[in-house]
């Protein structure tokens, strides 16, 4: 029991630490941009009394880190500030824009993560033989393309050639789960693509490794079959080493679904991203690199917990593999 709560704490406090850091950088690197945000909030055409005004409501003539300590309390309860280009509250933008991308995510996931898991242990299953063969040839082309080549791929494909579904999203960010339920299924297949062929490549290589095995080799002796040898024996420990890919894939979707939002005009924080970047409105940049953050540190603590629920020795001296 003590092993699991020293494992929990180290993992929690490196996480706090990672977020800490990520804010940190997230404030500088927003901060270091070229050129007068007030002045080109205002235009060109600003008299310097506005430009004066406006870079004192948005506190620019205060030192960087009273600007950094106000910015930081305030997004821990939730308030990030006030859009330069909406004057709306920021956090209930992002989160507008947010669950539209959070109904992309979890297609994608669903559909990426089960179908390269089994793709993963059929090719593994089948070494050297025609499935693992094709298998991984479509998993390196999946690796090599790039997600927007596919978007547009599929767009040609299921909405030109064959048009049943749409190419482009008509409906902004208030839009209903209906409303964008029809738009959602190329983007999300846009990134499975992608997704899913790192899932595949890892998840062969860890049931080649775990098949060659001396456990299994007994198992086998022992007279199991192999649907159970496979089940009780290999993929829980092959699913040790996939858990971190699969959970660094899910991070990467908060900037990979940026350009597939840009190619199919999804209304998600990955185009309220983009738009902030062009307009310069700081407080969304802000909040929407804050929440990548969170969202990768998240996915890889959960990695971590899963591991420590399929492998007991990380459960022991504190966290460390024996």
């Amino acid at each position: 029991m003590r092993g699991v709560l020293s494992f929990l704490l180290r993992r929690v406090v490196s996480a706090l630490g990672t977020l800490l850091l990520s804010s940190v950088l997230v404030f500088l690197a927003v901060q270091a941009l070229p050129g007068d945000v007030a002045t080109q909030v205002l235009g060109r055409d600003a008299t310097p009394d506005a430009v004066a005004a406006l870079r004192d409501r948005m506190g620019l003539d205060q030192p960087a880190w009273e600007r950094y300590a106000d910015w930081i309390t305030g997004a821990l309860h939730g308030d990030f500030g006030t859009s330069l280009v909406t004057a709306k509250p920021v956090g209930g933008e992002v989160s507008q824009y947010l669950g539209n991308s959070a109904l992309i995510a979890v297609v994608t996931v669903l559909f990426a993560v089960t179908g390269s898991l089994v793709l993963g242990v059929v090719a593994g299953l089948h070494r050297d033989r025609w499935p693992d063969h094709l298998i991984s040839t479509v998993a390196l082309i999946g690796m090599s393309v790039p997600e927007f080549v596919v978007a547009t791929v599929l767009v040609l494909v299921f909405s030109v050639t064959v048009p049943v579904l749409p190419a482009v999203v008509l409906y902004g960010p208030g839009a209903g789960t209906g409303q964008l339920l029809p738009a959602v299924w190329l983007p999300a297949a846009s990134l499975a693509v992608v997704m899913a062929a790192y899932i595949v490549r890892m998840a062969r290589t860890s049931v080649i490794d775990v098949m060659a095995s001396e456990y299994v080799t007994t198992a086998r002796l022992k007279g199991l079959s192999t649907w159970r040898v496979v089940t009780r024996h290999a993929l829980p420990s092959a699913l040790l080493p996939t858990l971190h890919v699969i959970a660094l894939n899910v991070a990467w979707l908060v900037g990979g679904v940026a350009v597939v939002e840009n190619v199919f005009n999804y209304p998600g924080i990955g185009k309220l991203m983009l738009s902030s970047v062009q307009n310069r409105d700081l407080p969304v940049i802000q909040a929407v690199a804050l929440i990548s953050a969170v969202v990768y540190v998240v996915c890889n603590l959960a990695a971590d917990l899963g591991a420590m629920a399929l492998n007991p020795k990380l459960r022991t001296r504190g966290g460390r593999i024996r």
